[in-house]
């Protein structure tokens, strides 16, 4: 059992400095590049990455700001593609309450989480002491955060020597990424959305190329959610 801060600090940096880093760092490579196309600032696009922190929602307000699309359908399209957030965040901030003592903090640390910060808490949360998630959690997310606003800054400068193919092959690793992370949760809930939503994916883009990710996630989560439910209670 992770029981100490220096080893809770410990094991999120080994857990985030690898993979996790690695990823966002090239990932968000390819956003910087975008952004500063589409005529964002450097300071228009680390803010970006640290306030909506979540690529599908950067790479809408990047394109729709090119567009000149007004602000108040920019912030509904950011919005609609990051809500995944609301259902992270109600299944995995409570696992961290028995360790917050203020409940106010936990409006500050919601902003840090990402789908790689919520698996590898779901993943490590179980070896480590209630008392020091959130520290687990502030450490690992940090990490990520950082990397994420160093790759900005790269792909941001770097605009000229990446073309936009390249930039927007970098920021679709994203979804392979948020596969693997998810079959290494080795949550039930969360792989059987996975082997519904792979299928569904495809089929919904053809049908629709503007609805067909709304729908995926909204029919396959649903499905996935009843046959969980049919084959018995969650277990943790």
């Amino acid at each position: 059992m992770i029981d100490t801060p220096g080893k809770t600090y410990r094991q999120a940096a080994r857990d985030a400095l690898g993979f996790p880093a690695l990823m966002l760092l090239a990932s968000m490579t390819g956003f910087g590049s975008l952004a500063r196309e589409s005529g964002l600032t450097l300071g228009m696009a680390l803010s970006t990455t640290a306030g909506i922190w979540g690529l599908p929602g950067q790479v809408a307000l990047a394109e729709m700001h090119a567009a000149g699309v007004s602000a108040l359908f920019v912030i509904l399209a950011v919005s609609l593609a990051n809500a995944r957030f609301f259902p992270m965040a109600v299944s995995f901030i409570p696992l961290m309450r028995g360790g917050v003592r203020r409940y106010g903090w936990m409006f500050a640390l919601v902003q840090l989480l990402s789908i790689n910060s919520w698996a590898a808490g779901i993943r490590r949360f179980p070896e480590i002491a209630v008392q020091m998630r959130p520290r687990y959690y502030v450490a690992f997310a940090g990490i990520c955060m950082l990397s994420g606003l160093v790759g900005t800054a790269i792909g941001f400068y770097g605009v000229g020597a990446m073309s936009r193919p390249a930039a927007l092959g970098l920021i679709f690793l994203n979804p392979l990424f948020f596969a693997v992370l998810l079959a290494g949760t080795r949550a039930g809930p969360a792989i059987t959305a996975l082997l519904v939503g792979i299928p569904l994916g495809p089929i919904f883009h053809w049908l629709s190329p503007e609805w067909g990710l709304l729908a995926t996630g909204l029919i396959g989560g649903s499905l996935a959610f009843w046959i969980h439910r049919l084959r018995g209670p969650c277990h943790e």
